[in-house]
């Protein structure tokens, strides 16, 4: 597996799928959402998370901690943010995951890379095109300091919850941690790298408390 870094070039250009939405499908609760998610999906919709959880999101838990998702339809197994020509409704705003696909992030001592998903996407003789590109994220390397963090604070409550294995203290994380970090609507007008690292913050604090 080789890693990549967002100036590299990877086999990622598909022609725009042609229509193609089999990635959109079937996909479980894979589509996990983190706070810039949140903030891109607000923007896209105006839709706050109440109602997001109504229609196109749900929650789903990852070693203990809970998550929201995107919501596969029932009937079709289809990403519900479709439209009828199988087109992406919020493509501009799409979740991190389905922007990255068909890479993958590794993290590690070193920080955050990239690595192809050789098998992951179906359509032949596809272009190589640069990670930076592909990714077509505004200020690309907040962005994935912003990912380093998460998934550090992720893996930290993570491990902890299995430490404890105590279903009160689990209880009290979630609450706090979707409160803080999904719940409480972000001010789309504003630097979202800002409002996340108020939320830590606060979090951070709440945690210690938890945590003594």
């Amino acid at each position: 597996m080789g890693l990549l870094d967002h100036n590299d070039m990877a086999k990622l250009g598909c022609g725009e799928c042609n229509g193609c939405s089999a990635c959109c499908r079937g996909m479980g609760q894979s589509i996990l959402l983190d706070p810039y998610d949140m903030f891109q999906m607000q923007m896209a919709l105006n839709m706050d998370f109440s109602s997001l959880m109504q229609e196109k999101i749900e929650l789903c838990v990852e070693d203990g901690l809970i998550l929201p998702v995107v919501r596969m339809q029932p009937d079709t197994d289809a990403c519900g943010f479709l439209d009828q020509k199988e087109r992406c409704r919020i493509h501009t705003h799409r979740p991190g995951l389905c922007r990255l696909f068909p890479l993958g992030r590794k993290y590690d001592e070193n920080g955050m890379h990239y690595f192809l998903l050789e098998d992951a996407c179906q359509i032949p003789n596809r272009t190589k095109v640069k990670i930076r590109k592909w990714l077509a994220v505004p200020m690309l390397s907040s962005y994935e300091a912003f990912l380093t963090v998460w998934h550090d604070l992720r893996r930290d409550i993570q491990e902890q919850i299995r430490e404890r294995c105590q279903e009160a203290f689990t209880q009290k994380v979630n609450v706090s941690f979707l409160e803080i970090f999904y719940q409480k609507r972000y001010d789309e007008t504003g630097d979202f790298y800002g409002q996340f690292e108020d939320r830590r913050n606060i979090f951070a604090a709440i945690w210690q408390q938890m945590c003594s």
